[in-house]
């Protein structure tokens, strides 16, 4: 990440003392060592998903005009849009750069299919939340794009570093597919569900008028009138508190959140199906931990 403008790098030193989890590196890394031996190729799988994440994570601050990540500021909220865009391009092209140096095509395939997909998703909710006509069939095109689509890259590629089958290179990339549609509802039921920080739910998504699955699941199962009722209130008292928490009380009573809950077992269940297909060994059980850990989290 290093480069010959300081500037640059005292924006990556700052985000790399305020990295996350970086669960999308240990599913690569697990995976691999699920199916072989860790090498060389890993690590340029691993770092080549996170640069990219972390371009695509300051662009997504720029879009949705976000000022804070992991609650420290972001990017854009220290350094403005223009700066933080060119950060994150140069994030992405030092990630295609190391695929590249270091002839990784498989993987620079495997990971610009997520990235195009990932700006597909966004787009299409965009598009979506305009209009506020999400079908559950859309909303899981969406998550799928959005989110399910780069932890199947991490998988494919931890796969593919090892030198898998092509077979199963695909049947790792749909057991991330499934991990990250699980994730995505996980951070979904969120919004409804009592914050640690503040006592309460968020409403996050009902204030940036994102239909996810909890509100169209209540959609679905009510009468006209209610329906218009709460449509209304996202579109235009989205930031009216009050309404926002007749909202999250509606969803509540409807059933949302035990449907989506529901809903996410299944993706987990079909995810640890497919696990069961490889051999047992230390790496499997850190990745059955790490698939019941992106479920059960609380943040």
């Amino acid at each position: 990440m290093k480069s010959k403008v300081p500037l640059l790098d005292i924006i990556t030193n700052y985000i790399i003392r305020r990295k996350g989890k970086q669960m999308r590196p240990m599913f690569v890394f697990l995976t691999a060592k699920m199916l072989g031996e860790v090498g060389q190729s890993t690590f340029n799988a691993a770092s080549l998903i996170e640069l990219l994440h972390t371009a695509t994570l300051i662009h997504d601050d720029v879009v949705d005009e976000a000022y804070e990540r992991r609650g420290f500021f972001s990017i854009n909220a220290l350094w403005k849009n223009k700066i933080s865009v060119l950060a994150g391009d140069y994030l992405l092209s030092r990630g295609l750069l190391l695929a590249v140096d270091n002839e990784e095509h498989a993987l620079l395939k495997i990971v610009s299919t997520a990235v195009r997909e990932m700006s597909e998703g966004e787009l299409l909710q965009i598009e979506k939340a305009r209009k506020l006509d999400i079908t559950e069939d859309v909303y899981f095109e969406i998550i799928e794009k959005k989110t399910a689509t780069l932890i199947a890259s991490c998988t494919a590629c931890g796969a593919k570093s090892v030198g898998c089958s092509d077979e199963d290179v695909e049947l790792l990339r749909k057991f991330g597919l499934f991990v990250g549609i699980a994730f995505q509802i996980r951070d979904d039921i969120f919004d409804y569900q009592n914050s640690a920080a503040v006592g309460k739910p968020s409403g996050n998504d009902i204030k940036e008028k994102k239909m996810t699955l909890p509100l169209i699941y209540a959609l679905n199962n009510s009468s006209t009138s209610d329906k218009k009722r709460i449509i209304k209130i996202v579109k235009k008292n989205n930031n009216d508190t009050v309404k926002v928490d007749e909202v999250i009380n509606y969803v509540l009573e409807k059933g949302g959140i035990e449907y989506a809950t529901v809903r996410m077992n299944e993706y987990k269940k079909m995810a640890l199906e497919i696990l069961e297909k490889f051999q047992d060994n230390e790496a499997k059980e850190s990745l059955v931990e790490l698939v019941n850990y992106t479920i059960s989290r609380n943040k």
